[in-house]
């Protein structure tokens, strides 16, 4: 398990009640996908991303009316019960927006800046400078958070007309990566000279291949001490997104580099937005940074588990803690670091299931229809009967074993 001590050495930074960077717990961040104009929409995925596990969320900030519904949509947050810090992404248009709208400014827990896109020339440092002096006069942060799709075209030009003027032989991609870092320090450099201070900026240098954002998370930590936004810009769909995904924050957060993450998944169409965010809290998990809710192990299945049963248990356990965990992280500490095992056959079954707080061993192709469970490395009982039969007995010692295991929390009254 890494700790704090192996990671990059970064400036704290208060987003909302949430910390980034400065030694705080890694930060498991989201984006909404709805019309940002329809505050009800909005606020309703919002409060379901962070339900799922979401500890910031991010809105898009494209045009006036989605300005106007800022407000409205942390209001409706608040109103649920939901604390997540609400971020705005701004793109070309920010300075309009944000001086226009000052209510969206007072709302926003940080702003969302691309040095890429708010314009070019003297007017791109005229109009940076304009969102940072929003956020100094509302005490706000920013994230600088440069992309590869859309980074500052002069610079790239300036920097490949130096390679050919010198005879430097660098490859175009290793000039782009090199530009994306150089852009996020001349930026933070700016913002800082602008009034914001150090623990007012995160950054980020997103890019779409795993091998090039490993590279420039690398350099960019060598040069700042800054919080880092760790994400590939597009992930890709399904298995894609999250093996890429996966292969390129490991690397990174095993190396003790990296503050807060997405994990930017292309949706299939009416998919659901939480995906990512399972993703993302599954990688931190894996690396043992963060516990967000029990893990349940279960077997890959065989020709000794012709049966679904075991798949089916398994979908419906991983399903049931989802729909608890807004409701158990609330009434009960440490729930997050409870394992279970739903396993198919009798070879690795018993074993597994021992080696969970709770486990049950299903029987394999030609076993006797018995399935022991384990409590803590001990048989608590053996279950029969119908699928329906099973889950319902299972879910009740699950249940039971929360409740009895884990305190509930006291409400201190001063």
């Amino acid at each position: 398990m890494l700790t704090v001590d192996k990671r990059h050495r970064t400036v704290g930074v208060k987003v909302g009640h949430v910390t980034v960077g400065g030694g705080a717990p890694i930060v498991v961040q989201s984006m909404t996908m709805t019309d940002t104009a329809d505050a009800t929409a909005t606020a309703r995925q919002c409060i379901e991303l962070w339900e799922a596990g979401a500890e910031m969320v991010r809105v898009t900030v494209n045009l006036p009316e989605a300005a106007a519904a800022v407000p409205e949509i942390k209001q409706r947050m608040l109103d649920a019960g939901c604390p997540a810090p609400l971020i705005g992404d701004f793109h070309y248009n920010g300075h309009l927006l944000l001086t226009r709208f000052p209510d969206c400014a007072r709302a926003l827990d940080k702003y969302r800046i691309n040095p890429g896109n708010v314009g070019t020339g003297k007017r791109r440092d005229e109009q940076f400078a304009t969102i940072c002096h929003v956020a100094i006069d509302h005490g706000k942060p920013v994230r600088i958070g440069v992309n590869g799709g859309s980074l500052n075209q002069e610079l790239v030009m300036a920097k490949m007309q130096d390679n050919t003027d010198r005879g430097l032989g660098k490859e175009s991609d290793d000039i782009i990566n090199e530009c994306m870092v150089l852009s996020a320090l001349q930026s933070t450099e700016l913002a800082i000279d602008t009034g914001l201070r150090k623990d007012q900026i995160i950054i980020s240098c997103k890019v779409s291949r795993p091998r090039h954002l490993i590279d420039v998370y690398r350099a960019l930590a060598k040069q700042t001490n800054q919080p880092l936004h760790l994400g590939l810009t597009e992930a890709g769909m399904g298995t894609k997104g999250l093996v890429w995904s996966a292969s390129a924050l490991g690397v990174l957060l095993t190396e003790g580099i990296g503050d807060t993450i997405r994990v930017s998944l292309t949706p299939r169409p009416g998919g659901d937005r939480r995906e990512e965010v399972y993703a993302a809290c599954e990688i931190l998990q894996a690396l043992g940074l963060r516990s967000f809710a029990p893990s349940v192990t279960a077997c890959p299945g065989c020709g000794r588990t012709t049966s679904s049963t075991f798949q089916e248990l398994a979908e419906a356990v991983q399903a049931y803690i989802r729909q608890q965990m807004p409701e158990w992280k609330q009434k009960y500490d440490g729930v997050e670091t409870l394992t279970l095992a739903v396993m198919g056959c009798v070879v690795n079954g018993p074993g597994e299931s021992k080696a969970a707080n709770i486990g049950i061993s299903l029987p394999g192709t030609g076993e006797a229809p018995n399935c022991p469970v384990f409590i803590d490395g001990v048989h608590e009982t053996t279950l029969k009967g119908t699928y329906d039969e099973l889950a319902r007995a299972f879910q009740k010692l699950l249940d039971d074993y929360v409740e009895r295991k884990y305190a509930k929390k006291l409400a201190v009254y001063n």
